[in-house]
């Protein structure tokens, strides 16, 4: 039956076997199946579109059973919460999706071994992809073997998300688990597959799925690149032109822009002097320095580092900044996209937030000249690696030049790759347009983030267009809604800190995916003793339209950091507890 997914219900003469729960609507169409109770729930994989109704099933005496690795994420889910990291993050995981309470398990499923649940015998076959944890379920039926997938395969040449396969920065690991599964779920030759989103079908759409995420895979990997340490001290800084230096030292690279009579513009300043340690740690594992300022002054004629533009809002690229203002004197300078987030960082659900507020000096406007002793810098907007940033365009020594932050690798070769991240907010079309930019400024230099500075030719712009437009097709081909990230909903402020009884506003963003209107509700999924007024709203948007609801949440007096959640239905889809937010009450 259709629920918040997909809920399959094996019969066991009057009593029922569910293969993921929903939002827990079986409970109440019994009758209608033919049956007294469920007697045991088996969970594909964590999210909230697949288990919220979890507490239902076990307040009607269901038995839950669970992926082994993911375990925790059921059982704890209320310490997960408390315990999570906001800032700073670099793990893309769906953790989030998660329940937003704990809920009792029976125990797990036993991996690559036949069992019986409530009298049927079902074999548990590890699938990682969508989550790392993900299985799937097989087991004979109408003299045939019959697979419960989950959210690994949709249809045909689809998948119900590859934003979920995204698990770290920069790498493949979900994609590749999710060809190894596709395969090894083909060797079982089952007759039928039923996913948790989609219809079902036959095994061939395994091998045409394959073929279609092998290609992403393809688009997207990114190779290691040395970093040079042998003139740190000495001579961090390396000539691109006579007026453009590049820190060889920083991460990432940042670059200096020389006014001729003592003054310096700096584009991007993140971790200065770094020697490799792992993105995304704690802020004690996160040190921005200013070793190399010393060196602009010394071999180069700096007496002030007057400005500090920003591609974007990453750690590696502006923690720096504070420090910059605080020991320099310098101003903030962001395009007018990437300053609301450097400025309000709670109020945003994104990845790689530097730990502080970064105060902006002077807000750029997309598309307008910026005058700094005689150069003219033009900010424009980039999305594809994350939807808030900006390309800045200016001339030097005769060169045009542009510095595109971690959109993509430039090698000498002229090969590309497409750095995207979907919590970073990737839409579809974005590379398309950023090569449209490209061949319309035609700039004879890229200063990018990690690759230093390399020659724009034709070549570049001609690849960068063309594997562009093949991974929008490969999206729009592999999706069955053709938005990439797949969250059309989110609630702002994402950080939210109340005192207990105490209320405040909170609005639910919602985002029509689709080419049609659609009529949306939302609402908030609140923790027990938590108020919202009102309890829903109802929204029409017009094809691509987002559109703001606000609510009224009051807060418990429970102590400590809780979930909450908007509701979502688009239309006829129903998505359940669909993007989550923090109260910390104190």
């Amino acid at each position: 039956m259709q629920d918040t997914c997909n809920v399959w219900v094996i019969r066991n003469g009057r009593e029922g076997v569910c293969i993921d729960f929903g939002a827990g609507a079986v409970l109440d169409r019994l009758d209608e199946l033919g049956l007294e109770r469920v007697t045991d729930v088996l969970v594909t994989h964590h999210h909230r579109d697949s288990v919220q109704g979890l507490a239902r099933a076990a307040s009607a005496g269901a038995r839950i059973w669970v992926p082994p690795v993911e375990q925790d994420l059921f059982t704890d889910a209320r310490g997960l919460w408390q315990r999570r990291r906001t800032r700073n993050v670099y793990a893309l995981r769906q953790d989030d999706f998660s329940l937003l309470d704990s809920v009792e398990i029976a125990g797990t499923v036993d991996e690559y071994r036949e069992r019986s649940y409530g009298g049927v015998g079902i074999y548990t076959l590890p699938t990682p992809g969508h989550t790392l944890g993900s299985v799937s379920y097989l087991t004979q039926l109408d003299g045939g073997l019959t697979a419960f997938t989950g959210d690994l395969i949709y249809g045909p040449g689809q998948v119900w998300s590859l934003a979920a396969t995204q698990w770290s920065y920069s790498g493949v690991e979900g994609l590749a688990c999710t060809l190894l599964s596709l395969r090894a779920l083909a060797r079982r030759r089952p007759d039928v597959i039923l996913p948790a989103h989609g219809e079902p079908m036959g095994p061939s759409a395994l091998g045409e799925t394959e073929r279609r995420v092998a290609e992403v895979m393809e688009l997207r990997r990114v190779e290691e690149h040395p970093f040079d340490y042998e003139r740190w001290l000495s001579a961090p800084w390396r000539e691109v032109t006579p007026h453009v230096l590049l820190n060889t030292t920083s991460m990432s690279n940042s670059y200096a822009l020389l006014s001729g009579s003592g003054e310096a513009l700096l584009i991007d300043f993140g971790y200065d002097l770094w020697t490799g340690w792992e993105n995304g740690g704690n802020r004690h594992e996160c040190r921005p320095l200013l070793s190399s300022i010393e060196a602009l002054r010394r071999d180069h004629g700096v007496e002030r580092i007057e400005a500090l533009v920003t591609t974007h809002y990453h750690d590696d690229h502006v923690a720096g900044a504070n420090l910059l203002r605080d020991v320099e004197g310098t101003e903030v300078w962001a395009p007018e996209n990437v300053a609301p987030i450097l400025e309000e960082p709670d109020t945003y659900d994104l990845p790689c937030l530097w730990f502080d507020p970064v105060p902006v000096d002077r807000v750029l406007p997309l598309g307008e000249v910026v005058r700094w002793h005689g150069y003219a810098l033009t900010p424009y907007a980039l999305p594809g690696h994350t939807l808030y940033a900006a390309a800045i365009a200016f001339e030097a020594d005769g060169k045009r030049m542009l510095a595109t932050g971690d959109q993509q690798s430039a090698e000498g070769n002229g090969a590309q790759i497409l750095n995207y991240q979907y919590r970073n907010r990737f839409r579809i079309d974005d590379f398309v347009e950023s090569a449209e930019l490209y061949a319309r400024l035609r700039p004879e230099l890229l200063l990018t983030g990690h690759w230093g500075a390399h020659e724009l030719t034709t070549e570049h712009i001609v690849a960068l267009e063309r594997d562009g437009r093949r991974l929008a097709e490969l999206h729009r081909e592999l999706l069955p809604v053709p938005d990439a990230e797949g969250l059309y909903a989110r609630i702002v402020p994402y950080r939210l800190v109340l005192a207990g009884g105490t209320s405040a506003t909170v609005d639910i963003e919602v985002r029509n995916p689709f080419a049609t209107p659609v009529d949306a509700r939302v609402g908030l999924a609140l923790p027990s003793g938590f108020r919202s007024e009102p309890a829903e709203a109802e929204l029409t948007l017009a094809p691509g339209e987002t559109r703001r609801a606000s609510f009224s949440l009051t807060a418990d007096s429970e102590r400590g950091r809780l979930p909450i959640a908007a509701t979502l239905t688009l239309g006829e889809l129903d998505l359940g507890q669909h993007a989550t937010a923090l109260v910390t009450v104190t």
